[in-house]
């Protein structure tokens, strides 16, 4: 059950049955309750909400461009700082990554390869002797074996210690580094352009709507010790 509701209603009960039963102790503990709590409610509200005459009310839709540039200021100053893609470029040990080609080198297209080869074949010397053995149509045979070999050769170069190194060499030039920046900068800025007021409100009240439910909760509780002390100082006085 929501936690504003309960606090609400607990308090106005608690205002009502002091009120009705003469005790003021009781009814200043749940007047001042309920103000904490609908206090709060509505401080939670316009946070979200633009409420008309209540100047700094819908902060949240308001500042939807402040927002949006706070959050790619830090990804790129956080996150995609050079510092942090090195860490990536290494495991956590020190050992240097070794980056998995396997899903890039299965998907390559190496037939071409295959034709270049072949033609090559053709152009040199053994093309004569080629053409008497009924010329390229006796190597298509091979193309299927040819691809097999090649991709096999190619996961073995990319598992090699050397070739590694090579790759992380060149990913940590600075100029790579700078366009690799520029690239995650830019898909960034993409995907914030295509976020509305709305979709902005509605991810961070998702986040804590929940947990700010805790405020009316605090502010029915302060409030009604401070109407229980203001009770006891007034019956004090009098």
């Amino acid at each position: 059950m929501n936690k504003s509701y309960i606090t609400n209603t607990i308090a106005l009960v608690l205002a009502l049955v002091g009120y009705f039963l003469s005790q003021n102790i009781l009814f200043s503990v749940g007047v001042f309750a309920l103000s904490g709590a609908i206090t709060n409610v509505l401080a939670i509200h316009m946070l979200f909400e633009k409420v008309p005459f209540l100047y700094g009310s819908g902060v949240i839709p308001s500042q939807f461009d402040a927002f949006k540039r706070a959050i790619a200021n830090m990804m790129m100053t956080q996150f995609f700082t050079d510092h942090n893609i090195d860490k990536f470029l290494s495991q956590g040990s020190g050992e240097a990554v070794h980056f998995d080609f396997s899903s890039v080198i299965h998907k390559v297209d190496l037939e071409p390869a295959f034709h270049s080869l072949v033609q090559t074949i053709e152009e040199s010397s053994f093309g004569s002797m080629l053409a008497m053995f009924g010329g390229n149509e006796a190597l298509q045979p091979l193309q299927q074996p040819f691809i097999e070999k090649m991709k096999a050769s190619l996961l073995n170069i990319s598992e090699q210690d050397e070739f590694n190194a090579l790759v992380r060499e060149q990913l940590e030039q600075p100029n790579v580094l700078e366009g690799m920046r520029q690239k995650v900068e830019a898909i960034i800025e993409q995907r914030l352009d295509e976020l509305t007021p709305d979709m902005v409100k509605d991810i961070i009240q998702q986040m804590i709507r929940k947990h700010l439910g805790w405020l009316v909760v605090w502010g029915g509780v302060f409030g009604g010790l401070i109407g229980l002390i203001v009770a006891l100082i007034s019956d004090f006085m009098s």
